[in-house]
Parts: C-alpha cells; structure tokens; sequence
C-alpha cells in the first residue's frame, strides 16, 4: 500500500501513537475507524445531544503504519484548534498532500530548507484524526505497512 492509497480512503482515524524509531526519522501508528450502530447520549456544555452513534475503532481492519526515513520537522495539534480556510489547498480525505499551506510557508520561510536543498521540493503531508491533526514535511514519502491488530498487541 501507498500513501496515494490512504488519501482516497474515506472515514475517521485515532493516533495511536508516534515514535522516533532513530534519530529524526518518524513512525506512526494509525488506527481506521467506524461509527457505532449503537447510539449514546452526548453532553456539550448544557446541551444534551440524544442516540448519537459515537466512532470507535475498527477491530477488523489493521493499524497503519507510516515510516519516514527522514523529516524536516512534524507536528500534532488538538484538532479542536485547527482552521481550515480558502489559503490551504490538499488532496485526500483523513490523509493528505498539501499543494498551498501555512506551515508549508512557515518551514520554507523560517528554516534553512531551501539553502541546503534548493533544487528540491519539501512536501508538506497531514493525518486528519479524531482528536489530533498530524503535520509532517519531508522529502520522503512514507513507507505504509499494516499490522495486524492481534500482532500490534500481542
């Protein structure tokens, strides 16, 4: 599987968790999800949303793994606190390539990136997750491996 592979996936995905197998290099371990048929009450502030199907993981389908041989920086926010505007321009759903983005602009005006690589274009990838929103730019594209849960877990 490639990374072009994930981007036309459709659905929600959870981090599961991110290591630095060696020195700047980047793994990462997504969980695929799917919405419950079974509907909860959810409370947001005083209000009381009724039969909301809540999303949980998928335990028939493997975590993905990304490896990055090599990044130039990564970053995760709380996905209550990011923006989305006219500016930011990507293809893919839950994973995506950028074409125009903020911290594209950010790591290319703030970093020597383009002194040491001139000839090259760094490439700015995002993991849209419940709860998380993953950055990663790099040269590299990941390489995607699926574990299979019962061996992720042991």
């Amino acid at each position: 599987m490639e990374y072009g592979d994930l981007m036309n996936q459709k659905g929600y995905t959870y981090l599961h968790s991110l290591i630095e197998p060696e020195t700047n290099s980047l793994r990462i371990f997504i969980d695929r999800c799917k919405v419950s048929r079974q509907g909860e009450d959810t409370e947001i502030g005083k209000q009381i949303i009724r039969d909301t199907p809540p999303i949980e993981f998928d335990e028939e389908l493997p975590i993905v793994q990304l490896d990055f041989n090599s990044y130039i920086s990564y970053s995760i926010i709380n996905e209550s606190f990011t923006v989305l505007d006219d500016y930011e321009i990507f293809d893919g759903n839950s994973f995506r390539i950028f074409k125009k983005s903020r911290y594209l602009d950010f790591i290319n005006k703030g970093t020597i990136v383009k002194d040491v690589f001139p000839e090259e274009q760094p490439v700015h990838y995002e993991i849209a997750c419940l709860d998380h929103i993953i950055d990663i730019i790099s040269f590299d594209e990941p390489m995607v491996t699926e574990i299979k849960r019962e061996l992720f877990f042991g």
